[in-house]
């Protein structure tokens, strides 16, 4: 039942990367992956926990679903809230005051403007909050497929090397640093060199490569193909309250100790208040087009539904204790710092890397590794830089590649490599420092 389990992850895993080949929904595949996993880890629950006793182990199996539905609804509420946010600015045209600032079409200088900007808001806000947010950018600013899934890609990088060295740019730094493993201005001041050059060194060697200007997006806004006007008073006012209301999110979690969904919530509705009172004088059929209900519509259901197939399915195999003696393995094996984090990262590209930092976590005592030891320090590099080899291996991946369709083999053609180079450049940095 063991390698079944690992069977069951990994097939459904290999239908998720060839999803263009065999026409089936990555959504509908991760939502049967993830469902067949606990399917197994039940029917097989004697092999897995020879130690608790009959209808006890049911019950474990049951609180174990339950308690990870929990841990995932957060993110999914969090993604569900941010992307309505983002989709309301959109509607307002509210992004057109920082694309009408980004004049140039030069494909290098603005690869470097994008990815710098997404490094740093990345680390203010989170990299999965940016993600969503850089998406909507990139649809306003890049007309042709090639160009605009080449620069998402790089995004990724840059997200994912931003929320790395911010104490609240990253699900797992978070976790470190509530667990009292690292301090704020020590992860900053340790990472901040590291991340810039795993973004840095994929950005130069593209640079090389790209020649010429980009298309312009030629997507025109839900507001503009019905004929109204959204007036610059409404544009400035949603932008500010709803990029006010993403940045606010990790200072309500410093203020309140509440989870980041439950701030994004609180921002939403009060985005959605502002919206309800600027148009309420407003005719229907503009309504319709500027309200809540209609932006509802354009939310991106089947990359949330995948998203859940996913953590549901790396949840199982997490309770089933697969990701526990995957660490004890390691453990046993490697006695450096740097080769463990180094492979845990390579990891968290395949599975998420919150259940590999928090089975880290639990492995190494504060006694073993003191806070901001360089072991904590680079587990936080590498567990969020790491899930840049592969699209699927980072929240911040997970969302740009459903919002704007890229396939999982162009990514690992194109991106994985470029990804894996910034990695290692960033733990030889690291190594370097220190």
């Amino acid at each position: 039942m063991y390698l079944t389990l690992l069977a069951v992850f990994i097939v459904g895993y290999l239908f998720i990367a060839l999803e263009h080949s065999v026409k089936i929904d990555k959504a509908a595949t991760a939502l049967l992956t993830g469902t067949l996993c606990w399917v197994v880890f039940i029917f097989g629950r004697d092999a897995f926990l020879a130690n608790i006793p009959g209808e006890e182990s049911i019950h474990f199996v049951t609180e174990s679903l339950r308690e990870n539905l929990g841990e995932i609804s957060e993110i999914l509420f969090f993604l569900l809230g941010a992307m309505t946010i983002v989709e309301i600015i959109d509607a307002h045209e509210g992004f057109s005051v920082i694309t009408n600032k980004i004049t140039t079409t030069n494909r290098v200088k603005l690869l470097w403007i994008l990815c710098l900007l997404t490094f740093f808001l990345s680390a203010a806000l989170d990299n999965l909050t940016t993600a969503i947010v850089m998406s909507a950018l990139l649809r306003k600013l890049i007309h042709e497929r090639k160009d605009l899934w080449m620069f998402a890609g790089l995004l990724i990088i840059a997200a994912n090397a931003g929320g790395a060295w911010s104490p609240i740019g990253d699900v797992t730094t978070i976790m470190l640093w509530i667990g009292g493993q690292v301090t704020a201005m020590h992860i900053i001041k340790e990472i901040f060199l590291p991340s810039l050059v795993c973004m840095l060194v994929p950005l130069a060697i593209v640079s090389f490569r790209f020649k010429g200007h980009i298309a312009k997006s030629t997507e025109q806004n839900t507001v503009d193909s019905h004929g109204y006007e959204v007036s610059n008073f409404d544009k400035n006012l949603v932008f500010a309250i709803g990029i006010g209301a993403l940045l606010f999110v990790p200072i309500f979690k410093t203020i309140t100790h509440l989870p980041p969904f439950m701030g994004v919530l609180l921002g939403l509705s009060v985005v959605w208040i502002t919206t309800e009172i600027l148009h309420r004088n407003k005719t229907i059929e503009e309504k319709k087009t500027l309200a809540i209900s209609s932006v509802l519509r354009r939310i991106d259901t089947p990359s949330i539904l995948f998203f859940l197939g996913i953590l549901v399915a790396v949840g199982a195999l997490q309770s089933a204790g697969h990701l526990g003696d995957m660490s004890r393995l390691l453990d046993a094996n490697f006695d450096s710092i740097y080769a463990v984090n180094s492979i845990i990262g390579v990891l968290s590209a395949i599975v998420d890397n919150v259940p590999l930092v928090a089975g880290t976590m639990g492995m190494y005592s504060l006694e073993v590794y003191p806070p901001d030891s360089d072991f904590w320090e680079l587990l936080a590099y590498c567990a969020g830089t790491g899930g840049s080899i592969l699209i699927i291996g980072s929240a911040a991946g997970v969302a740009i590649m459903g919002i704007l369709k890229i396939d999982f083999m162009w990514y690992v053609k194109n991106i994985s490599l470029l990804a894996i180079i910034g990695y290692v450049a960033g733990i030889l940095t690291f190594m370097l420092v220190n």
